[in-house]
């Protein structure tokens, strides 16, 4: 059954892909493209673009100031130069410092401009720095910034990695944005990890990777709410698709794999300024991949004894009520919807939010036993959950609540409730 819904996953995403359409795009979250070149295409509020501009350069707010529980305080500086330094090229990365660890991390990087009208980028990067285990990016995924990041304050399972990077990302066409990576990658872990390969444990590996991505921004059309203001809508999803090719024997790379993954991301807006949104998103892997790229469903729930000690910041797209570390999966599909009612009014300036939500995720993983040192379980059953957010209570801050169900609910009833507060917050 698991494999006939992955299969009418990336049926469906392709299908959405086939059809034509025109129109604009409205990005479903607030921010600009995450990569340094993109960034000259589209300027506004630092609080929106997460880039503060200081003369030729432009500050990077995500590097200030973090947390986990790794590093602890994780305190740097990081941007790119702008337009003012060169108009053809940038120059940008990052230095931090954890004061638990006590090592710095860095990046360094710098792209080209090479057409113009295709808004195409050459990039060179080399990084030095950590990264949790299970994550799995689409690189053409829009850029978002919050003075908050969730799901940071939480993560338990981290690895350490260097990585050199080449890319070239471009604008095939008004509607189609691509990436192109390659990349070398060393990993070593800070777990008790092993992943096993005719009969050899691998704590330490190397990786050699081809990326290709593509979103596609499909039609959206325009309404005037009930405020008498004009609003962007989507009529058909955006689609995000990913190919990763890993090959064993270049720059002595250990393994050989292959990892897809396909998003369809779709909200509907209303003239009584309510909306519904549906995330859909499915990922595969086959081959020798270690857990360390595998996936997870975005877990958001500390792993402490009790409710009170779990009380944190909720995420935007994370299972409120899943454990760090509890599932990985080498095969996952995830459907998130939720809805979100005008705003009421309570008082001139007081209008919190409500927000029903309903998240589930199902996967599997073959051989399992080739993961050592971490214990974990598999989704081959559905993971349900459903939440209420009472959102913008005040300064941008609400509460929320979320009960884990169905096959995955827990004997205590306290294990199974997520209560947070959350983080809204717009210039």
């Amino acid at each position: 059954m698991c494999k006939v819904i992955y299969f009418l996953l990336l049926l469906i995403g392709f299908s959405a892909f086939a059809q034509q359409t025109n129109g604009t795009e409205k990005d479903s979250l607030s921010g600009t493209k995450k990569t340094i070149a993109e960034f000259s295409e589209r300027k506004g509020h630092p609080f929106t673009t997460g880039y503060l501009p200081v003369g030729f350069f432009d500050i990077d707010l995500k590097t200030l100031i973090k947390y986990n529980s790794h590093e602890g305080f994780r305190l740097g500086v990081g941007g790119v130069t702008n337009e003012k330094l060169f108009k053809k090229y940038k120059l940008g990365g990052y230095i931090v410092y954890g004061f638990k660890d006590e090592i710095f991390k860095y990046s360094l990087g710098g792209s080209a401009l090479v057409n113009k009208e295709k808004k195409a980028w050459v990039s060179l990067y080399y990084t030095d720095d950590i990264k949790e285990i299970g994550t799995y990016d689409f690189l053409t995924d829009a850029r978002f910034y919050s003075l908050f990041e969730p799901r940071l304050l939480n993560i338990i399972q981290f690895y350490k990695y260097t990585q050199w990077q080449a890319n070239l990302q471009s604008e095939l066409s008004p509607k189609i944005l691509t990436e192109l990576r390659v990349e070398h990658t060393d990993v070593s872990n800070f777990e008790d990890y092993y992943f096993i390969k005719d009969g050899k444990g691998y704590r330490e590996y190397q990786l050699a990777e081809a990326i290709l991505s593509f979103r596609i921004k499909l039609q959206t059309d325009s309404i005037v709410n009930s405020d008498g203001k004009k609003v962007a809508t989507d009529v058909l999803p955006k689609v995000s698709a990913q190919i990763t090719k890993g090959f064993k024997g270049i720059a002595d790379s250990d393994f050989n794999y292959t990892k897809f993954g396909l998003k369809l991301d779709y909200e509907i807006q209303r003239k009584n300024l309510s909306s519904t949104s549906f995330l859909l998103q499915g990922e595969l892997a086959s081959g020798d991949v270690p857990l360390t790229h595998l996936f997870h469903a975005f877990p958001n729930q500390p792993t402490k004894e009790n409710i009170s000690k779990r009380f944190s910041v909720a995420g935007v797209q994370s299972f409120e009520t899943m454990y760090f570390g509890e599932f990985y999966s080498d095969k996952l599909a995830m459907l998130q919807m939720k809805h979100t009612f005008r705003r009421f009014k309570l008082a001139e300036k007081w209008k919190p939010e409500v927000v029903l939500i309903s998240r589930h995720a199902i996967g599997d993983m073959n051989d399992t036993d080739r993961h050592f040192g971490i214990p974990f379980n598999t989704l081959d059953h559905f993971y349900n959950e459903a939440g209420l957010e009472l959102n913008k209570i005040a300064l941008g801050f609400g509460l929320s609540f979320a009960y884990r169900y169905g096959y995955y609910n827990l004997p205590s009833f306290e294990d199974n409730v997520s209560f947070k507060f959350t983080f809204n917050l717009k210039i």
